[in-house]
């Protein structure tokens, strides 16, 4: 069997390698031809030719395109190691029995802790700070507020978002969570979407994209946010309106923004509008992207491909 990698994956080549012939072994596999790149590679010839013959590929988040699986008549299996799986052509998947695994948890903690360095960022102006003591500056215009006491509102109670309403509860924040499925959470009221826009100091978005979410966070939804209150998306660009929220804080009418996700993978364009808006802290899509997270994944991914070919197929999609 042959095992294709189609990018880097965060850790020494080799070490994957080692991680996935480990548990392919254990798994009573042997013989499998792993093979890696050293580079990330987003165009349809490139992956072509890296996904080959195999009979299985591992990518994060590169899209996955029907005409590049169309080339490969060998491929079986398709390990994204990430955790949302819309880059990848779900329905040829289905049309031709190709499984598909994720890596959902590898990232929650990483991804959590990025949301309250926003949070905390935004609040108490810490790039401003920063900016104001190296311009012999003081507080002056600078003091913000705590975190305890505010409303945290949470969309999308999956994970990560029960990980992010820990750690709100542990500020001393009262957390609200929205959900299509609620839940019953210790210490988080569950509420509907429009009561939780309006209620909330501090709104995180935690579901995937999918035709119900995307365009999710628009202008009239936005207009329902208190003029204080901050928006973090470390979920997906495609769930906000990018143009309606930067015109909602370019107006007054929302205090900042923490954007960890745009439309399109960083690069972003320079004129893109939220990175011309007033209060916003962008950062390149880099919530996922720990040391850790990414020795989880591995695990994971060597797991996910030992389960496929072990006859066990896990964390299907």
């Amino acid at each position: 069997m042959k095992i294709s990698v189609l990018e880097p994956l965060g850790i020494p080549n080799q070490d994957l390698v080692d991680a996935i012939a480990g548990a392919l072994e254990a798994a009573g596999i042997q013989d499998a031809e792993i093979v890696t790149h050293e580079d990330r590679a987003e165009d349809a010839e490139s992956l072509i030719a890296r996904s080959g013959d195999a009979d299985a590929v591992v990518l994060s988040n590169i899209p996955y395109p029907a005409q590049v699986m169309e080339a490969n008549p060998n491929l079986k299996y398709v390990c994204v190691a990430f955790t949302g799986f819309d880059h990848v052509d779900m329905e040829y998947c289905r049309s031709r029995g190709i499984q598909v695994s994720n890596c959902a948890g590898y990232s929650t903690s990483a991804v959590a802790d990025l949301v309250f360095g926003l949070v905390i960022s935004l609040l108490r102006n810490i790039p401003q700070c920063n900016e104001a003591v190296r311009a012999q500056g003081t507080k002056a215009g600078l003091v913000g507020p705590e975190l305890e006491g505010k409303k945290f509102g949470i969309i999308g109670a999956g994970a990560i978002g029960l990980r992010v309403a820990r750690i709100a509860q542990a500020f001393g924040c009262q957390v609200y969570a929205y959900s299509r499925t609620p839940k019953q959470v210790e210490g988080v009221s569950f509420v509907s979407l429009e009561e939780l826009l309006s209620s909330c100091d501090i709104v995180s978005l935690h579901v995937p994209q999918n035709a119900s979410t995307v365009g999710l966070i628009n202008q009239e939804r936005l207009a329902l946010m208190k003029p204080s209150a901050i928006l973090i998306n470390t979920a997906r660009g495609p769930i906000v309106d990018s143009d309606a929220l930067a015109e909602a804080l370019n107006s007054g009418k929302l205090a900042g923004a923490g954007i960890d996700v745009f439309e399109v993978e960083p690069p972003v364009a320079a004129d893109h509008p939220l990175l011309t808006a007033k209060n916003v802290i962008a950062t390149p899509h880099v919530g996922f992207a720990t040391v850790q997270a990414f020795q989880k994944r591995a695990v994971i991914v060597a797991n996910n491909l030992a389960g496929f070919f072990g006859g066990n197929p896990i964390n299907l999609v």
